[in-house]
């Protein structure tokens, strides 16, 4: 018989050791980037400004390291040096903060939108108004849920489209009517409504529903709801898409889409 050679004692010890390395190894940490980042606290801690040295103290760096690092992140737009000497946060912070909102929308609606989808078996679309434009916010499809593509920007097809429709019926005469005067009543399908009048009195007729009938693109029709808070300074829209033969079932459906447009409501005065 030939003999089964033994295993050597020395590599259940290697492992061994070895994992034991893997569980207690600390994360690699870029210390400079450590170092900008408690800067910047001490800096967001005076409203008013201070000047480097007492930032070097609060942030525990020497002054050489601190004005090196406030030169970094003034050119990065981070901080700025104001004519007195004292140092505050720059402007590029406000647009992360901006971006940071957005996320936090986005990571709000994105699950009643998925919902929504499913449900209904359709693209489902939150749209807003926003500094004066009308704006797709967030689009839940899928492969069997596509989105309508879109191949023109809302700032040219608004009024072409059910969210943007929606949005307009929520202005008042005078916000809708600015709007209207910058954004040309484009002929996008043989369905496009082209004329102000006519479009008009589209926005002013009653119902629960506003709606594309190929008015964007041919083969896609849409029905879209409002979300607005009590306030009125949100004012934005859901919708969905589908095959113009699906818009009556999505009628019948209309009850799912207020639900859901009102749990948006609820999600946005939490998060605006």
């Amino acid at each position: 018989m030939t003999a089964v050679p033994a295993k050597s004692l020395t590599e259940p010890d290697r492992r061994g050791s070895l994992s034991v390395m893997n569980e207690t190894r600390k994360p690699t940490l870029i210390a400079s980037v450590q170092r900008a980042l408690h800067l910047m606290e001490a800096v967001a801690s005076h409203p008013g400004g201070a000047p480097a040295k007492q930032l070097a103290r609060e942030a525990r760096l020497p002054l050489a390291t601190t004005y090196h690092l406030l030169r970094t992140l003034a050119h990065e737009g981070y901080a700025t040096r104001l004519s007195t000497g004292v140092w505050v946060l720059g402007d590029r912070l406000d647009a992360l903060q901006g971006q940071t909102r957005a996320q936090q929308v986005l990571a709000r609606i994105r699950p009643a939108l998925v919902s929504l989808r499913d449900e209904l078996g359709a693209a489902a679309y939150f749209g807003m108004h926003e500094d004066g434009e009308i704006r797709i916010i967030d689009i839940a499809d899928g492969p069997r849920t596509p989105r309508v593509d879109l191949w023109v920007g809302f700032d040219e097809a608004a009024h072409a489209t059910a969210i943007g429709k929606c949005v307009l019926g929520q202005l008042d005469e005078e916000r809708r009517m600015e709007y209207l005067s910058r954004h040309p009543l484009v002929d996008l399908t043989p369905n496009t409504i082209t004329e102000r009048r006519e479009l008009l009195r589209a926005l002013r007729s009653p119902g629960a529903l506003a709606f594309d009938r190929e008015e964007y693109a041919i083969g896609t029709g849409c029905a879209a709801v409002p979300v607005t808070d009590a306030t009125g300074e949100v004012v934005g829209a859901l919708a969905v898409s589908c095959r113009p033969s699906k818009l009556p079932k999505i009628v019948a459906a209309a009850s799912r889409l207020h639900a859901t447009a009102a749990r948006l409501q609820r999600t946005l005065s939490l998060t605006l």
